[in-house]
């Protein structure tokens, strides 16, 4: 009989734990081709919706990084944290509000989410990461002037003439790869705050799901997943559609299918196939271990955008 060593930490339940051996063989062979595949290739993960916030699902995500790092991909990690931006928000009596699935941000709300995103969150998934085996080192694009920004203006629907001023939201002007290129030959797994810096110093909030497209075109990144809190990309009937190219994704966009928080998902989605990233997944972030099954298996759990 084989012990646990004193040192190691105990795990949590393991819903494999009543498989029988020979199973358990089966699925770790079946990843092996993926990990051959994607082997010493970038990976990078927007985490964001349930998957951080509900302990369990955490706790699962933190492995599933570790794992890819471990079998020896490269993982980078863009996260959000609106939820708990809206917590802090509520607690000093401010309403959040949202223009075209961008949230507006005054001065206020600006420190709110420093706070939030480049110390709460950050320093959370750093921790997790590292209390799993892996070598996590958290960032904003304050970091080196790493991410660059300036002022995002947004098209009015009705007259796309007018602009539409939105606070200290920044559109990236530029992202410096040499930080990340740094920290990969350490082996160590950046985890990125979405704050950028613009030309005079000041500070912007930035979509997560952008800065992870454009992390993910400045990197060549091999793929970019995207976590959510829906099945994936879901046509006019609620249906899953598990393959789609950047053409059906424009035609659900022209006739109103995919909208709201889901638009800036799309955007970077479809700029980052077009881009050169050769696969780009929208997956169920409240499946456990969702970044293993869309990578290391044949069965996925969302949907996957092919480059062309």
């Amino acid at each position: 009989m084989r012990h646990r060593p004193q040192t190691e930490p105990m795990a949590m339940t393991d819903p494999t734990a009543s498989l029988p051996a020979a199973t358990k063989a089966k699925i770790l062979g079946e990843a092996l081709p993926y990990i051959k595949r994607f082997f010493d290739k970038t990976i990078v993960i927007k985490y964001g919706g349930n998957a951080m916030t509900d302990p369990k699902l955490k706790d699962c995500f933190a492995r599933d990084v570790v794992l890819l790092k471990l079998v020896g991909m490269n993982p980078v990690v863009v996260h959000g944290g609106g939820p708990q931006i809206e917590d802090l928000l509520k607690r000093i009596g401010k309403q959040g509000t949202f223009i075209q699935g961008m949230r507006v941000t005054d001065e206020e709300t600006m420190d709110i989410v420093e706070m939030v995103l480049g110390g709460q969150v950050n320093k959370e998934i750093v921790h997790l990461i590292n209390r799993h085996g892996g070598k996590a080192v958290g960032l904003t694009g304050q970091d080196g002037n790493f991410i660059r920004a300036k002022k995002l203006l947004l098209p009015n629907k009705d007259n796309p003439a007018e602009l539409i001023d939105i606070g200290q939201v920044g559109e990236i002007t530029s992202i410096d790869p040499s930080i990340i290129s740094f920290l990969d030959t350490g082996d160590f797994i950046p985890v990125i705050a979405p704050i950028g810096v613009g030309p005079d110093g000041d500070t912007f909030n930035i979509n997560a799901d952008v800065v992870a497209g454009k992390v993910a075109e400045i990197l060549h990144a091999e793929k970019l997943v995207l976590l959510t809190n829906t099945p994936g990309v879901l046509d006019k009937n609620g249906t899953l559609l598990t393959g789609v190219t950047p053409k059906d994704i424009d035609a659900m966009v022209e006739d109103g299918s995919l909208s709201g928080g889901m638009l800036p998902k799309i955007g970077s989605a479809l700029d980052a196939a077009r881009s050169g990233v050769k696969s780009v997944h929208i997956i169920d972030g409240r499946v456990e271990h969702a970044l293993l099954l869309e990578i290391l298996t044949d069965q996925g759990v969302g949907t996957l955008i092919k480059s062309k």
